[in-house]
């Protein structure tokens, strides 16, 4: 019990942090954003506050998808941390709606002012140093316990990084218009660099999405169904190995296999053997729940 609970002690902890992080930066963002009239932080502020919206499903995710298997879910609960990735990649795509909305709006119709304060300087580069800091730490635990919640939740973060930049160097255009009049044009930097924004997050919320929609599917990783069928038939006493399917519910891989034995060995020398076959497939998928069913090879000739 002390080794189980101790990964979701783990996955808690992330989530929890990666909440925190969000309330911090969402309420920086939108003060400044105000203040200054910058398009480009107030959608990093949008960005951040469905970040949060996100993070805090996230937290639920793990928690709920860490309950054991019960009568009615016997593949357990895993697959509620894939509907979270999925929920939060639909709010990064109505995020970026508004973006560009409001950025084309800025850009054709209603130009605004944008101060580019030190303020507007400071408050994008704390996100980044934020932003990077919670995403390694979110992958780091995301790849250690196979979470696709953690996952999501940390490429939210790691997307951050990208459009603070992007957002960064509209500023520093801005700047440069004030200075210089004949630069006057830098003055949309701003709203492009907002557009920039919205297109970074699309392009990672689609690659998200994907992943997330394939593994509600039940689509098999890559390759690791041939793998398996190798590794078991070269196990002595084993004569073939078929019918290998698996599926994720969320951290959890289940795999099942058919395998055909020698007929004539004693139901213990065959239930021994398939025991092994079912740790050295553990040893090729750690905490995988293996289910091998065993036949009796065909007999050759009358």
């Amino acid at each position: 019990m002390a080794t189980r609970m101790a990964p979701e002690r783990e996955k808690h902890s992330a989530a929890l942090s990666s909440v925190l992080a969000a309330v911090g930066l969402t309420g920086l963002k939108i003060v400044v954003g105000i203040t200054t009239g910058s398009l480009g932080i107030l959608a990093e502020a949008a960005h951040s506050g469905l970040d949060l919206v996100a993070a805090i499903v996230t937290l639920v995710a793990v928690r709920l998808s860490d309950r054991p298997a019960d009568r009615e879910h016997p593949y357990g609960h895993g697959k509620i941390e894939n509907l979270s990735a999925l929920f939060e990649t639909l709010l990064l795509l109505l995020t970026c709606g508004w973006i560009i909305f409001e950025a084309v709006e800025r850009l054709a119709y209603r130009p605004v002012h944008v101060d580019a304060s030190v303020w507007a300087f400071l408050v994008m580069l704390t996100s980044i140093g934020v932003d990077w800091s919670r995403s390694r730490m979110l992958y780091r635990v995301a790849r250690k316990h196979n979470s696709q919640a953690l996952e999501a939740d940390a490429l939210h973060f790691s997307t951050d990084i990208w459009s603070s930049l992007v957002v960064l160097l509209g500023l520093v255009c801005v700047v440069v218009a004030h200075r210089f009049p004949r630069f006057e044009f830098l003055f949309l930097a701003d709203s492009v660099a907002a557009l920039g924004v919205a297109v970074i997050v699309i392009v990672v919320s689609l690659q998200l999405g994907l992943r997330t929609i394939q593994a509600l599917l039940d689509t098999a990783p890559a390759g690791l169904a041939e793998q398996i069928t190798r590794t078991v038939e070269a196990l002595p006493g084993v004569i073939d190995c078929h019918n290998v399917r698996l599926r994720y519910s969320g951290p959890h891989l289940f795999v099942d296999a058919h395998v055909h034995l020698d007929g004539r060995q004693t139901l213990d020398e065959a239930h021994a053997l398939t025991e092994r076959i079912e740790d050295v497939i553990c040893s090729m998928v750690p905490a995988a729940d293996v289910t091998v069913h065993p036949e009796p090879a065909p007999r050759e000739g009358p």
